[in-house]
């Protein structure tokens, strides 16, 4: 007797695992999205091609007990070419109308969020529980930088994430460079610069010839309209002092 053949198993077409991305994050400070959403749109018109279709988190934090039409939301920023993909932060019921909406709820991995505690035992003794040790310090992390050796063209973004970004050459016009600390460009910067995306103030921009369509630190930006006072075609230090952007030459 021949032995019967077996079936070929199907050829894997997919594969699932966790990641950790970082995100900007819009900061609600209103729930009236009829004053959002023409504010944003202000400020967008002023930089052109900054965030379009770059994925964002909804900060609810800022909002207290209002409420927000995030249907509407939503549909604002898509005609905006901003795509919102989940909210942080709030108090449950918003987070739970985000939900309805189809914003989930975005967490740092490894976080657990608790609804609601449990309540103590009625009449239940206090217990005296001896003092947990301290945790260990963490060790400080090694600095690393990402280095570019060519020309970012238009129509590119390079993402350095929990380094520095070093470009050995120049950022062209439509195109983006972000880092999560320092960018240096050893070359012309013609396109857009953000620097300090996870929130790092101290982070800074250095370029050897300065012409950006946008530079940003720690979420504060300026746009090309706005550099008439800035040495243009130089080189220059972007950094933050307090909320404002000082631009300094370099050397």
């Amino acid at each position: 007797m021949s032995a019967t053949a077996r079936p070929a198993s199907p050829p894997e077409t997919f594969r699932l695992r966790a990641s950790n991305y970082s995100l900007l994050t819009l900061r609600l400070l209103t729930g009236d999205v009829q004053a959002v959403l023409p504010a944003l749109g202000d400020q967008f018109r002023k930089a052109p091609g900054f965030l379009r279709f770059a994925p964002i988190a909804i900060g609810l934090d800022d909002l207290g007990g209002e409420q927000v039409d995030f249907p509407a939301l939503i549909q604002g920023l898509r005609a905006l070419e901003i795509l919102p993909i989940g909210v942080v932060g709030g108090a449950q019921p918003l987070r739970a109308a985000a939900a309805g909406a189809g914003l989930p709820t975005l967490r740092p991995a490894g976080q657990r969020e608790t609804e609601v505690e449990a309540p103590s035992p009625v009449g239940a003794p206090p217990v005296n529980m001896a003092p947990a040790p301290a945790p260990e310090a963490p060790r400080p992390a090694m600095a690393r930088s990402m280095m570019i050796t060519q020309n970012i063209r238009a129509g590119q973004r390079i993402y350095a994430q929990g380094s520095d970004l070093i470009v050995v050459g120049s950022v062209n016009a439509g195109s983006e460079v972000i880092a999560d600390g320092n960018i240096h460009i050893y070359g012309s910067l013609r396109g857009r610069a953000v620097a300090g995306a996870s929130e790092d103030a101290e982070a800074r921009i250095f370029a050897q010839n300065f012409d950006p369509e946008l530079v940003a630190i720690s979420g504060f930006y300026a746009v090309r309209e706005g550099l008439s006072a800035t040495p243009i075609g130089r080189g220059v230090q972007v950094r933050l002092d307090g909320e404002q952007l000082r631009f300094d030459p370099l050397g």
